[in-house]
């Protein structure tokens, strides 16, 4: 039975204690994410996650079971990154987050979708510029 976005649920998100105080950048790729656009057809992409952690860092396996929990959910995909994204900084209260997400096409239509906390819209204080001057800061291809 299809859900409405205002059932996503957040408490599926687990942290784990940051082994290092020092700084790093976490990357992950979710390549097979779902949830059903709001027509209530199916709606693939890939989500692209960079993560500089503070305290806490993602247990990949909620992680997992969180995007799974997304595959009956109704909602389109601007509010579903929105939505991914609040629930992101919520659990993890990372130095930065930044979500693409990829969509696949659909009626001949393709979309990317991208928030970053350090934009100044977002709240942020502008002092990372790596995603500024490049057309696509997402390409993976040179880590795979």
């Amino acid at each position: 039975m299809p859900k409405l976005y205002q059932e996503i649920d957040k408490t599926i998100l687990k942290a784990i204690p940051n082994p290092s105080k020092e700084a790093y950048e976490i990357k992950i790729k979710i390549p097979e994410f779902t949830f059903l656009g709001v027509k209530e057809q199916p709606d693939f992409a890939t989500v692209f996650i960079t993560m500089y952690p503070s305290n806490k860092i993602v247990e990949l396996k909620s992680l997992k079971q969180y995007s799974f929990h997304l595959r009956d959910i109704v909602v389109s995909y601007e509010r579903l990154i929105n939505i991914f994204y609040d629930h992101l900084i919520e659990v993890y209260e990372p130095q930065r987050l930044r979500i693409s997400m990829i969509c696949n096409p659909r009626g001949g239509i393709s979309a990317k979708l991208a928030i970053d906390s350090d934009w100044e819209a977002r709240g942020g204080k502008e002092q990372f510029k790596d995603w500024m001057g490049r057309p696509d800061n997402d390409d993976w291809s040179v880590l795979m």
